[in-house]
């Protein structure tokens, strides 16, 4: 399924972090470059990077990441996830067949994940997320016919509901890379991750290295 795009969610105000998360550096680079490594890598010139409170900061990291990167504004970020999410959606062009949505706070997600995923969809699935030791993760895929469904979102609601409607039409992927559950809310978090430690290390708490 050549047709699934990847939309990389950066616009939270990251207050619990005090701001200026997705720029803070990490193991010698931004953190958001991380997430973008990986929706780049997943889908070359299909990516959009949806911003929202600090879209200035975020977008001149951005420019690092690389050509086939699109940028939509979420104007109404400050209503929630759930607003972020529609305008990666909406940003999309009619032909997309899938979305493939990660969070820019999120710098272990291997490879193959969004491979994996993006094979589920293509037998069947509407839908497909890893699933380490029991607990679901990102990035998450969604066939088009979701779409909908996620349009309806509202406040700060995330596609939880949307998700566990599907029954088995969720492919839930088995993965040993802890990299999907470690996103980073705090600076303890991101120091944490810095020393491969804890709730935030990924598998053998390593982070992959960035291409080139």
């Amino acid at each position: 399924m050549s047709g699934v795009h990847a939309v990389v969610l950066a616009a939270g105000s990251a207050r619990r972090f005090g701001g200026g998360k997705l720029i803070a550096p990490f193991r010698g680079r931004p953190l958001l470059l991380w997430a973008l490594d990986a929706a780049l890598a997943a889908a070359p010139n299909a990516t959009v990077l949806v911003t929202g409170a600090e879209a200035a900061a975020v977008e001149a990291v951005a420019r690092g990441a690389g050509r086939g990167l699109r940028i939509a504004h979420a104007a109404d970020h400050a209503e929630g996830l759930s607003a972020s999410l529609k305008t990666g959606l909406a940003a999309l062009p009619p032909e997309a067949e899938g979305a493939m949505i990660f969070l820019g706070d999120m710098p272990g997600i291997s490879a193959e994940i969004p491979l994996r995923l993006v094979q589920a969809l293509a037998v069947g699935a509407l839908a497909a997320a890893p699933v380490y030791e029991g607990r679901r993760g990102h990035p998450v895929a969604f066939a088009r016919a979701l779409f909908p469904a996620l349009m309806s979102l509202r406040g700060d609601e995330g596609a939880r509901r949307v998700l566990e409607g599907l029954g088995g039409r969720l492919a839930e992927i088995a993965t040993e890379n802890l990299g999907v559950l470690a996103d980073v809310d705090t600076p303890a978090d991101l120091a944490r991750l810095e020393r491969g430690r804890g709730e935030g290390a990924c598998q053998d708490g390593a982070i992959p290295t960035p291409p080139g």
